[in-house]
């Protein structure tokens, strides 16, 4: 209706994920580059997780309808509870495979002759399974086994995790996903939006539409939108199309900050707004451990420069520790050393001697244990720098990536 009265070509806020509307906010932007990273290296799991609305099903829209078909294979799933059996089965239908039954070693077997044949074409193929915060430990470890699927050395088969936060603290947690975990090769948590990105975040999705400055939005409106919706793309979508859906009813040519309070207010009453399980809005986000991604595009070398300072600084930081703390042994060794002539002046009892010799013996052996953990630790720095010149020097993992 609202399309009609301000002359769209569509409905740009409606709520089902479409990469035509995809939006690079930052989060967005950084999530791409882990993306990147992760197919490039061909094998293992990828996983992005994030709260409920943040764009996660539309960055998974936006990766397939930008891949290169002719290189890569690529299927996806919208889980519910499944267990390992109906995985397998949801996961041959995705390629296109025909299944007759319910038997899941048929189903493997038909899996794995079409991943050896797209390997023999020179095609990767790539799973993409979304709410994987559905999915009993048991699936996952079956999707697990189907990552095992190997032509000679080269895997055949690539699997991108999406889900909620509580998957994120199930894999990182659970000691049955141990296997899982060491395969994981790429993972981000998508965060909101910055308050600053929700007024081109409408207008971009407008503009996909032939918008053309009707309706105009007063300045504040935006503002007070990221506020009440926390920055997170689907209930900025929930609450423009209401509000745009009003002014079209109310034939208005501009929207002010009284439409979106009342918006709101009507959103809040029917209960569809607020969403018992997303934080409360602009709260600060969870950090993870992340690993370090080969960037992509010239915005994905943040992620890669503060991952790597900071794992440097912690490696000097710890060294130096362990220098002060071999120096302070030393002194302490060097005077118990020249003890014993003076406690023989004082007493040459044999049990004196004996404490000293055993105090000296300890010593010893504590700045043996400092210094060879300090050499790990120098090592270890050394071999971060070798990785980083080796890939400032090559062309080949960007082409890659």
């Amino acid at each position: 209706m609202y399309d009609t009265f301000y002359k769209l070509t569509g409905r740009p806020f409606q709520l089902t994920p479409d990469p035509e509307f995809y939006f690079e906010s930052g989060t967005h932007r950084k999530a791409l580059s882990y993306l990147g990273y992760g197919l490039a290296q061909g094998e293992g799991f990828i996983v992005i997780t994030g709260e409920v609305g943040a764009g996660k099903s539309t960055l998974a829209a936006h990766l397939l309808a930008t891949i290169d078909r002719k290189r890569l294979t690529a299927a996806q799933i919208v889980t519910s509870r499944l267990d390992a059996q109906e995985l397998v089965h949801m996961a041959a239908r995705a390629f296109g495979l025909a299944i007759d039954g319910h038997d899941k070693a048929s189903a493997l077997a038909l899996i794995e002759a079409f991943l050896h044949e797209e390997a023999r074409a020179g095609r990767r193929c790539l799973l993409v399974v979304d709410e994987a915060q559905n999915l009993e430990i048991e699936a996952l470890e079956e999707l697990r086994m189907l990552s095992n699927f190997q032509l000679g050395s080269h895997p055949l088969l690539q699997i991108l995790l999406l889900g909620q936060p509580e998957f994120r603290d199930l894999l990182q947690t659970s000691p049955r996903l141990e296997q899982l975990r060491q395969r994981v090769i790429a993972t981000h948590h998508l965060d909101a939006m910055e308050p600053d990105e929700v007024g081109p975040y409408v207008l971009h999705r407008l503009a996909c539409v032939g918008w053309s400055g009707n309706p105009a939005f007063d300045n504040r409106v935006f503002a007070d939108l990221g506020r009440a919706t926390g920055c997170l793309p689907r209930r900025i979508n929930q609450v423009v199309g209401r509000i745009l859906l009003m002014g079209a009813v109310e034939q208005r040519a501009r929207i002010d900050t009284a439409m979106l309070e009342e918006v709101i207010a009507d959103l809040e009453r029917d209960g569809t707004l607020a969403d018992p399980e997303a934080p409360a809005p602009l709260a600060p986000p969870a950090a993870s451990p992340q690993p370090v991604p080969a960037p992509v595009t010239p915005a994905a070398a943040e992620p890669v420069s503060a991952t790597v300072l900071t794992s440097l600084a912690g490696l000097h930081q710890a060294l130096a520790a362990h220098g002060e703390q071999i120096f302070e042994l030393q002194k302490a060794v060097i005077e118990l050393a020249d003890m014993p002539s003076a406690a023989a002046a004082a007493s040459t009892t044999d049990s004196r001697l004996d404490t000293l010799t055993d105090t000296l013996a300890a010593m010893q052996e504590r700045i043996v244990a400092l210094e060879a953990r300090g050499a790990e630790q120098e090592q270890a720095i050394r071999h971060v720098l070798t990785m980083l010149i080796e890939w400032l020097e090559s062309e080949a993992p960007r082409r890659a990536a």
